[in-house]
């Protein structure tokens, strides 16, 4: 019997498992049982934890069919609130190793219960990086800002590809609620620019403060939210000069905070995380 924790960050849902009690199984197999929702457990990712040589944990995220994230904003929220629940920790942050680095994470408590996270998601890399993308003839490096440009059927459609150590690409549309997400998410998502392919992130800006995001996650599909490409979307647009640098985004499970270090360019995230429930599962 394994024990787990079914978690979400607006809505985006994980099942949170110590690697220590898996290890010995094939992790993309294991990932996707586990992530399906008729005949495993049911969730958008998989996230497995385990103690870090250079960091207070480490974190490996295996999305819905079966590969490997480098990072996930709302997965890192969520782990973290387990952590400290199991009183695994009992600080007020705690510092986790994922495959794009070591990312802080701030508990805001009041009498000891966590109210709110905030994840120091770094620097975006905003030009090209060849793991993650191919460069095209189009390539438009202006202000160190990647400009792609799709071909896509009955449309050319213009994004804007940075990474937060996961690749993204960025959309601007002016009516997000009718745009076909599903059709143009899958085709970004698997273009011939992208070596790991990428998530595709539509953006609609209200005003310089607030946007609207609807995501389309790599490996995953259209999700209710996604902690990384709150940042991505954010980012490419304060950098573009759309935006102020505290920006709310709204995804279509709830609102994310993104505050952008004038000076550094560092990103910080705010944002609630949700125990649903703790199980075992005998496999």
């Amino acid at each position: 019997m394994i024990k787990f924790a079914k978690m979400h960050g607006l809505g985006n849902d994980f099942v949170c498992m110590n690697y220590e009690k898996i290890g010995r199984y094939n992790l993309k197999i294991f990932s996707k049982f586990i992530c399906d929702r008729h005949f495993g457990i049911g969730a958008d990712g998989l996230i497995l934890y385990s103690k870090s040589k250079i960091a207070d944990f480490k974190m490996r995220i295996f999305n819905n069919d079966g590969t490997e994230a480098e990072m996930c904003g709302n997965g890192i929220r969520c782990l973290a609130k387990f952590l400290y629940e199991k009183k695994l920790t009992e600080n007020e942050k705690v510092s986790i190793e994922t495959l794009s680095g070591i990312k802080e994470v701030i508990y805001e408590l009041e009498n000891e219960k966590i109210m709110l996270l905030k994840v120091n998601m770094g620097t975006p890399q905003t030009g090209v990086n060849k793991l993650q993308v191919y460069t095209p003839r189009n390539y438009n490096m202006n202000q160190n800002i990647c400009k792609l440009l799709f071909k896509i059927q009955d449309r050319e459609v213009v994004g804007t590809f940075l990474s937060i150590g996961n690749p993204h690409t960025i959309i601007e549309v002016k009516d997000i609620k009718n745009y076909p997400v599903t059709k143009y998410g899958y085709i970004v998502e698997n273009y011939k620019y992208f070596p790991q392919k990428t998530n595709v992130e539509f953006v609609q800006i209200i005003n310089e403060s607030n946007i609207k995001v609807r995501v389309w996650e790599r490996g995953v599909g259209e999700t209710l939210a996604c902690g990384t490409g709150a940042v991505a979307s954010a980012f490419a647009m304060y950098k573009a000069g759309k935006l102020k640098n505290e920006i709310n985004v709204e995804l279509k499970g709830g609102v994310l905070k993104i505050i952008i270090d004038e000076k550094k360019d560092e990103v910080w995230m705010e944002g609630p995380a949700v125990n649903i429930f703790e199980g075992e599962i005998d496999l």
